[in-house]
Formats: C-alpha cells, structure tokens, sequence
C-alpha cells in the first residue's frame, strides 16, 4: 500500500508498505533544511501498545569515536542522516504511525523545536484468501542481525532453541507458507508437484501426510544422471537425482506419487518448483505454489527466495496442462545424432509453447496473470523482459543469480542518465573475465544503471561486526547470496508489472530447462510487496558492495588515504549538514527519493 503524510515544516513523507518492510521517501524544501542533522524516527504500535524511537546505526565520532560491535544507539540522539529510510521489522497486516522528528543543533546539543512529520501506513498482510500472497524468506545469512543474534554459527552448529529460532528467522514464514499450501488440500483433492530439488525433508514428509488423509499426490522429479568424476578424481554424484530419491524414500512416499523421473534432456535442468492443487472428484484446477524456492534447506534458509502462491483458477489450468506434458518426461534422450536430438527437442518445444499464447512485447501483457513455460523455442520471450526493462518510465528492478544476459546489457548500454532508473541485483559483481570472447560491456551511472551483489563484511569494522554468507554456514554451495528470479517495471506506477518464477532471465532457461513465469500486469499490493522487498535487498548488499570496492582499492594501494577516508565517512554520521551536499539534483540520492514523490496512488494519511 501507498501513503502520504502531509506537508509539514517544509517536509513531506511517503511510504510504501509491503507485508514485513515499509520504505519511505522524505521530499523536502531545500530553503528549510540548513542545519538539518538527520531525522530521529518514533513508531507507535496501537495494537501492542509500543511507542518507542527506532534503532540506528550510524553514530556521531564526537559521542562514539570507538564504537564497539555490541554498541546499540536509537536514532533520538544518533538520527537518520537520509531522505530515504526503511523499517524492516514491521509485522504483516498491522496500522503503524510514524513519526520523523527533524534534528538541529550539534550532536550534544540537538535541537528538537521542530514538529514531527506524522504518517499512518497498514502494512499488507501475509496470508489472505486473495488472488495473490508473497513470501520472501530473510535472504540475508550475512547481516550484522544474525551475526549479533546468532554469533555467524551455522543452525546446525547452536544448540535448541537457539537453533530453531535461527532457522525460523532465515525463512520468516517461507516454510510455514509452503506447508500451508500442502496442508490446503482435502481429502479427495489432487497436488501436481513438479520440481528442480526435493530435498527437504519437512515438505516430503508433509506430503506424505496429504497422501494419508485422502489427497493424491503426483510429482515430476529431476533425475538427470550427471555425475562425473574430475581431473582430481573426486567423485561428484547425480544432483539433485541422488538427493531426490533420498527424500523420496526417507519420508516413506510411496511409488504411485512420482509420476515421473525426469531424465530426459541430460544436458539440461528440469528447474521448476511449483505445486498446483486440484479440488474434488472433478480435479478442478484451482490454486498454484510457484517462485524461486528450492525444497531444500539452503532455498528456504539460506540464499534469497521468493514463494508465489496464486488463486487463479485459469492459471491453475494451464500449470496443469503443463505438468501433464512434463509428465510425459518430453525431449531428447542423449542416445540420439545431433539431427535425431533437434528434431525431438523441436517437437518438445513446440509442444510447450502450444500449451498458451504467450505475449512477446510487454506492452500486449493483459491484466492480471499470465504464465510463460519452457522449454519453449526462439528468444521473443527473453527480449521481451529485457525490452521491459529497459523502457521502464522511471524504475526498473531485476534479481539476476547467474550473470546479465547480452540482451539486456545491449540494451541498458544505450541509456544515459535520463533514462529510467534500474537497479540490478546480482549473485557476483560483473566484470570483466579472462578468456571472453567478446569485449566486456560496463553498465553504470551513466546510464542510470547501479548494481548492488552478493558480498558480506569481513572483518570487523567499527560498529559493524564481521559476518558470515549462506556458504559459510554450509547452507548453499553454489548460490550463496541472490536466487530469486524476478524483475519489476514501473513498480510504483499505475500499471506496474511483475515477472517473477523460476526462469533466470538467460537463453538456457528459456529454450532449454523446464521452467515456469508469472506476467503479472496492475496487481498494486503484487507490486508493493516486491518493491518493499527488492528494496531491502538491494540497499543491504549496495552497502557492502560499495565496502567491498573501497576495501579492494585500499588493498591494491591506488588512493589508499581516501579510500580509509571514504569508509570512515560512510560509517560515521556526519556533524555538520555537510551530508545534504549528497543531496544535489542527479544524484542516486536524489533518484531514490523521487521514486516516491512521483508514485502513483498514495493515500493521504
């Protein structure tokens, strides 16, 4: 949901509240912000009757030269030095009213003559008999919260409660919400499952509990033989196939509830991760379980996923008429020439792409949902996301786990800072590799493209106490960091559209893997809940990423004092108001705080 306070003292706030985040913009009038030290944020909570200033971060050098990790400050007398700021702890479904107190003065002698700004937001709630909910699990193994909560040990590692708790903080509800879904389905019902990994065990054996209480279970499970021994002789078994088979067995399914091993296509991955549920001796498509999640420990616990859940009949229909093809285990075998095997991935794709009419220029996406699946012939698909993207009005969002495709950088690359502002989200930095074979292409500023990746502080640093990454803690071996697979156009407008499924926006995930999309086009709470969400992602890895950049040229000696300048001055407050000078028109600072101002839909609050 949308909001805006009104103006007061030459200030104005907007808000932006999806189900556990709420982002907010403060426009201001740049004639009364001279001596403007930052603002102290106060929240009150009327339904557990809270009030209280919220926790800062950043500290005044003068009152804290040393801080040390276990340092807690409130931003009454250590404020907010920006124009744009997020809570992260908002409970789903809750009033809360907010109040920014603009400080003056000096840092021990603040100046709080002047009136709060109040705004009153409701943040969406979680579970809902809507058409859509969403569920992002925390995604952040490596923060200072888990570090200070659970001193960077891996869950397996801390004794009970600490470890459940710390499981249930790293999923916040993902794993509650797949379950519920499960636990959804009656006797009489059918779940049609088909998925890349299945190997938590807490699902499988929820299944299996659906099984006994009359709900017939199908899955279409990967099973692709492609283990390998390497050069070392180390011996790398069949993944997800071993593992899949594990859980299968450990949570005593029986065989009537894998309808398909899929092997075919080896050279290939079956990457879907969706449910469907059927209602009645009808078997009447009803309801989908989509997104990036893994069934694993590390996609639900570990690297950053998203869980869909969507009550469209229609659409339910359609992931029903594709799980039946997926059933078939289509495509090639291995055995066949390379003519046989085209021949037959041909018949494959085209056996997918005849499921529905799928849209290939964004601007034809109709309202309301729209599922895309692959394998399916040509790149129309691809570039119509990079094309949606790219022509975004005034904000483009996209969580990127393997790298940015060709078609999107060829894009980006021709905009100038004019054009719409895009925020990247990526596994690893992109630059440059050895051995390329094309020239490397650099997006950046100057063409209103910023790009946040996955990277964790790794040595203590002031206040900030050095964490640990999904790897680490021996929850992902591959993605540590960015596995949800979504991107956002014109977010905040009146007609935002959200793409989001298990596809990772690359050629292989749409001519060759199984995979499936959701198109949705003017769900605003969709939209809200997605912005809240990509927001708290990317501005908690941008912060370390530009740490990571700084650290690496003081290492490499080029401007080592300013590079030690630079971060101290991003981890102290500043004490003057010498911070606005951030503030000049063009700026990303300036950018983000327009993304709220000129918003579509806020509500007077």
């Amino acid at each position: 949901m949308r909001f805006k306070s009104k103006k007061v003292g030459g200030f104005q706030v907007f808000a932006v509240s999806g189900t556990n985040t709420v982002s907010f913009g403060i426009d201001f009038d740049r004639n009364t912000v001279n001596g403007l030290l930052g603002f102290a944020v106060e929240r009150e909570d009327t339904v557990e009757n809270e009030r209280y200033f919220m926790y800062g971060f950043k500290v005044f050098e003068s009152i804290y030269p040393n801080p040390g990790e276990d340092l807690q400050v409130s931003t009454f007398s250590q404020p907010v030095q920006s124009f744009v700021w997020d809570d992260f702890t908002a409970k789903d479904g809750r009033p809360y009213t907010y109040y920014f107190h603009p400080l003056k003065g000096t840092p021990k002698n603040l100046d709080r003559s002047a009136k709060p700004i109040p705004i009153t937001v409701t943040t969406e709630k979680l579970f809902t008999t809507g058409t859509h909910d969403v569920f992002f699990n925390r995604g952040i193994a490596s923060s200072q919260a888990y570090a200070r909560k659970f001193k960077n040990k891996a869950p397996d590692k801390l004794a009970e409660p600490d470890r459940t708790q710390a499981l249930e903080w790293l999923s916040r509800s993902l794993d509650e919400a797949i379950l519920a879904f499960i636990d959804n389905a009656k006797a009489g019902d059918t779940l049609l499952g088909a998925f890349y990994e299945f190997r938590y065990l807490p699902v499988a054996e929820r299944l299996k509990a659906a099984i006994d209480r009359g709900v017939s279970v199908k899955l279409v499970l990967d099973a692709k033989k492609n283990g390998y021994t390497d050069k070392k002789g180390k011996v790398h078994p069949d993944f997800p196939r071993d593992d899949n088979l594990t859980t299968v067995k450990d949570a005593k399914l029986p065989k009537s509830a894998v309808a398909c091993w899929r092997e075919r296509n080896p050279d290939a991955i079956a990457h879907n991760k969706f449910m469907v549920l059927l209602k009645g001796a009808a078997s009447a498509p009803a309801e989908v379980w989509t997104g990036s999640t893994n069934l694993s420990t590390g996609g639900i616990h570990g690297q950053t996923n998203v869980g869909h859940w969507l009550r469209d009949p229609a659409v339910a229909g359609h992931f029903k008429a594709y799980w039946e093809l997926l059933a078939t285990d289509p495509g090639k075998t291995g055995d066949e020439d390379a003519t046989g095997a085209r021949k037959v991935m041909a018949a494959c794709r085209k056996a997918v792409g005849d499921l529905l009419a799928t849209p290939t220029d964004w601007k034809t996406i109709p309202s309301g949902t729209t599922p895309v699946f692959s394998p399916r012939a040509g790149g129309e698909v691809l570039e119509m996301y990079a094309a949606a993207l790219d022509e975004s009005s005034t904000l483009g969002c996209i969580t990127l786990a393997f790298g940015i495709s060709a078609l999107f950088k060829d894009k980006l690359v021709l905009n100038d800072g004019k054009g719409p502002l895009t925020f990247l989200m990526l596994e690893k930095k992109d630059e440059a590799r050895k051995g390329a074979r094309t020239p490397f292409v650099r997006l950046g500023a100057r063409n209103n493209v910023y790009a946040a990746w996955g990277s964790y502080i790794e040595d203590p640093l002031y206040r900030w106490t050095r964490e640990s990454n999904a790897r680490a803690l021996g929850l992902n071996l591959h993605v540590s960091y960015i596995h949800s697979k979504f991107m956002l156009h014109d977010p905040l407008g009146a007609d935002p559209i959200v793409v989001t499924g298990s596809a990772n926006f690359s050629t292989a995930s749409t001519n060759d893997n199984d995979e499936n999309m959701l198109l949705i086009r003017g769900e605003r709470r969709v939209a809200d809940i997605y912005f809240t969400e990509f927001n708290r992602l990317f501005f908690h890895y941008y912060f370390r990423s530009v740490h990571e950049e700084v650290h690496e040229r003081a290492e490499a000696g080029a401007a080592a004092a300013n590079a030690a300048a630079d971060e101290k001055a991003s981890l102290f407050l500043d004490e003057t108001d010498g911070w606005l000078a951030k503030y000049k028109p063009g700026s990303l600072r300036m950018k983000r705080v327009a993304m709220f101002t000129k918003m579509d839909g806020a509500a007077a609050s």
